[in-house]
């Protein structure tokens, strides 16, 4: 997911997305640019951090998953290796959807370009975030779903939150409070929007002087 605001000129954020399906297990990361080795480093981080083995990843069609990096990374791994058809946008429905739900509505659509920008972002990303999302936001799975007549009849399972359906880290579980995640998480978003504003009236001040990030990275 890009973080260009009205202009896509430039150098910005982007967010990789991974979720994984029986759960509903999110996991994000924030990188400068879309390049092939920082969505590869993107990726390898999230993997880390994730709570259960992988034993395959479905990726989009862009170049920066379609590429011989992630396919000898996926062979070395033993990783089965799919990815979505081109032109059909629902075959990425789980992830497009926490990328609204977890990203758009937490960090906006708003123009991130700077390194303070980023390493503020991947603090929520990594700390606050993913654990007031993974153990404490239940979600519905669909069951099944009929047409009836000219309606469509769905079926949900009881909301469980990620952390529920996989049963696992029960003694981080254990020790977090989810109010104190919130106001963590809130503080994080006044962090980044100060963050924002300094680099918009920087930007102000200087109108010819042109944003360039602090470092080139590669984040996972």
């Amino acid at each position: 997911m890009v973080h260009c605001g009205c202009s896509t000129r430039g150098e910005y954020l982007n967010t990789l997305s991974a979720v994984e399906i029986s759960s509903g297990w999110w996991e994000g990361e924030a990188m400068m640019g879309r390049s092939q080795r920082a969505t590869f480093e993107a990726l390898r981080r999230i993997r880390e951090r994730t709570p259960f083995q992988w034993r395959g990843i479905d990726s989009d069609k862009g170049a920066e998953f379609i590429n011989n990096m992630l396919y000898r990374y996926c062979c070395r791994e033993h990783l089965d290796f799919t990815r979505s058809r081109p032109c059909h946008k629902n075959d990425n429905a789980y992830v497009e959807e926490k990328n609204y739900t977890h990203v758009r509505k937490t960090l906006g659509y708003l123009r991130y370009d700077t390194l303070d920008e980023l390493i503020i972002i991947n603090e929520l990303y990594r700390g606050a975030l993913r654990l007031y999302k993974d153990f404490f936001q239940p979600v519905m799975k669909l069951v099944y779903k009929e047409r009836i007549g000219g309606h469509i009849r769905r079926k949900y399972d009881v909301p469980k939150t990620p952390y529920q359906r996989l049963l696992k880290s029960r003694e981080l579980y254990e020790s977090l409070n989810p109010a104190e995640l919130k106001r963590e998480i809130e503080a994080k978003i006044d962090k980044l929007m100060k963050a924002y504003e300094r680099k918009k009236r920087i930007q102000q001040a200087e109108p010819n002087r042109k944003q360039k990030p602090g470092v080139t990275c590669l984040v996972s």
